[in-house]
């Protein structure tokens, strides 16, 4: 549900602005509006900055849990030091690894041309013994031996797989003429450059310590992050505040919850030469949302945050969407080994901490669940049958779904019962806002498909309502008044021949949309299909690459051995690509489905912005 906000209208003295905002912050219950706001050239510099520190803490925290972290080194002084401390240490580590990338080049270049010395190479020429460098392909270097001038010289030093580096010594006055790449040697040899290298990463080495102070100091950082928030939120408030009575006086908008609205009236009531006023949020108002669901349903706000949160006023989907959500993941993935795994991934996330992880992971181990559950009743577990696990034989009546042939048909049923409720959702809602009347068309597209599922779609499935059946006069009475709703009633303050033209075109609109909402459920049977023929030809190519299809009866102990091996590497490469790209698709495409099928059914409407109130950062 949307918790019910209250909305003030402060206004008060410029010189309190301070003042007030410190003892906002302090309480912690009041959302101050700053909605248009732009930064200016200072206001950029400070989020620049308190982005810059954001990113310090994040890799801080990761170096502190990482091996090269030393825990005997001094933390810095105070915050600010330790920030900077870590902007050196991350700019001199941005040289060195430069450095080190630029010498393993030369190293690389210079490799084949082995180990030479500078000095003896100008000695050489001093005494009249030039000494040139040079690469070529096998081919033209082979031709160029046979080819020497009297008085040069080709000596080989190295070569690759496509070329060959060689020296051309030529005495004085020798004409040297050579078909290849001529080389400038570096100042230092492969020797020498590996030495350099090594010196960089010692280098590179000792900053460990100048990142181990500053992650020492992550407390006193983030206390100097949170007071550059702290700032910007008051650079916020008081640019979005008007100024009025030649700028003496501030008039803020404010927004708390009503059931904390009680303490904010005392604040505002103590605060000298302060007028307010308060009145409840209405569907108007740009009113902040902040969402308050049991722990459940809590679960799935990190699915609806995805999308958008509601507008104030209107109606919170997520206990609604949460355990089709769940249902869907389960469908999609359907098999009950994956769902095991993911149930122990999702356990192990447990123990990393952080808020948003703890989410995520209980989210994960309640679809992990649904799967499990689903995965068995769809006679699934890593591709194999459950059914002929337990002993049952082919064509043997189990109690397990037979998902290939039947889950087709089911799917779409699901998909009609999820649109109903969504359409139901936005009677009631416009029902709330509008009025009873307003709801008339949407409320007859209702009862003829609903009265259409029953009647029609029930006996596919070998159900039926006694006595409502698609030739019953209740069926034909209910169809008649959809019919007469959705054509002639959908606008009550119109005239009944506009209304007609204008339902029959949503007529055609809503059928073919409906069709296509419908149809999207199909994705569900396909996913979950798909998966589990991959699991089966995972299995399958297991057994038979490892020979182990023809059974193991006289073979060598050790042939068994690498059979089994070989197989349990091709189940774990593949079952673990399956599950995968499985697991993507669970997460994608039912989010897809309630977004997009559900939530327009539902008359979802997106909200502006989240409750954010004015608080303290540390």
């Amino acid at each position: 549900m949307i918790s019910k906000m209250i909305r003030y209208d402060i206004v008060l003295h410029v010189g309190q602005e301070e003042n007030f905002i410190n003892e906002l912050r302090e309480v912690g219950l009041v959302d101050i509006t700053t909605t248009g706001w732009e930064p200016s050239d200072s206001d950029r510099k400070c989020l620049a900055k308190i982005d810059a520190y954001n990113k310090a803490i994040e890799s801080l925290k990761a170096f502190k849990a990482s091996e090269n972290f030393v825990s005997s080194v001094e933390p810095f002084a105070n915050g600010e030091e330790a920030f900077e401390g870590y902007v050196k240490a991350q700019e001199r580590r941005a040289e060195i690894l430069s450095k080190i990338a630029q010498l393993e080049k030369q190293a690389q270049d210079v490799e084949p041309w082995g180990t030479f010395s500078r000095e003896d190479i100008k000695r050489l020429a001093d005494a009249g013994v030039t000494l040139r460098f040079f690469t070529a392909q096998h081919a033209t270097f082979e031709a160029l031996k046979e080819q020497t001038e009297e008085g040069v010289t080709l000596v080989e030093i190295g070569q690759t797989q496509s070329l060959v580096y060689f020296a051309v010594v030529a005495d004085k006055g020798a004409t040297v003429t050579v078909d290849g790449q001529e080389v400038h040697l570096p100042d230092a040899d492969y020797r020498e450059t590996l030495k350099l290298i090594a010196e960089q990463y010692a280098a590179n080495k000792e900053l460990d310590k100048s990142f181990s102070r500053a992650a020492a100091s992550l407390p006193a950082i983030e206390d100097s992050a949170a007071e550059l928030k702290e700032q910007l939120q008051g650079l916020q408030v008081s640019a979005m505040a008007q100024r009025e009575a030649d700028g003496q006086l501030l008039v803020m908008e404010g927004w708390a919850e009503a059931e904390t609205a009680e303490r904010v009236d005392a604040l505002l009531k103590a605060q000298p030469n302060l007028i307010f006023l308060r009145r409840d949020a209405n569907i108007d108002d740009e009113a902040p949302v902040k969402l308050k669901n049991n722990k459940f349903a809590s679960l799935f706000e990190l699915i609806g945050s995805m999308y958008a949160l509601p507008k104030y006023g209107t109606f919170d989907l997520t206990a609604i969407f949460g355990p089709f959500y769940m249902l869907f993941f389960a469908i999609c993935l359907c098999d009950a080994g994956y769902g095991l795994v993911l149930l122990m991934v999702g356990l192990a996330l447990l123990k990393k901490g952080g808020e948003s992880m703890r989410q995520a992971a209980w989210l994960s181990i309640v679809c992990a669940s649904a799967t499990v559950l689903f995965g068995a009743y769809a006679n699934s577990f890593f591709g194999l049958s459950i059914s002929q696990m337990l002993g049952y034989g082919p064509g043997e009546p189990t109690p397990f779904l037979d998902f290939q042939n039947d889950f087709f048909s089911i799917s779409l049923a699901i998909g009609v019962f999820q649109i109903l409720v969504g359409m139901a959702i936005n009677i009631v809602m416009k029902a709330k806002l509008f009025g009873f009347t307003s709801t008339f068309g949407l409320l007859g597209w209702f009862i003829i498909l609903l009265s259409g599922s029953l009647a029609v779609g029930l006996p596919m499935f070998d159900l039926a309502i006694p006595g409502f059946g698609a030739s019953s006069p209740i069926f034909y009475g209910c169809m008649g008044v959809g019919a007469v709703l959705m054509l002639l009633l959908n606008n009550v303050k119109r005239n009944p021949l506009i209304n007609l033209g204008s339902g029959l075109w949503d007529a055609y609109n809503n059928i073919t949309g409906l069709l296509s909402d419908v149809l999207s459920y199909i994705r569900l049977f396909a996913i979950g299909l798909s998966g589990g023929v991959l699991a089966q030809v995972f299995n399958s190519l297991a057994m038979g690459l490892s020979g182990l299809d023809a059974g193991i009866a006289g073979s060598a102990w050790y042939v068994v051995a690498l059979q089994i091996v070989a197989a349990s590497a091709i189940l774990i490469i593949g079952h673990g690509i399956n599950l995968f790209m499985s697991a993507i698709s669970s997460f994608v495409h039912p989010m897809r489905l309630t977004f997009v099928e559900f939530y327009k059914n539902a008359g979802f409407e997106m909200g502006q912005r989240t409750f954010n109130p004015v608080r303290k950062m540390k």
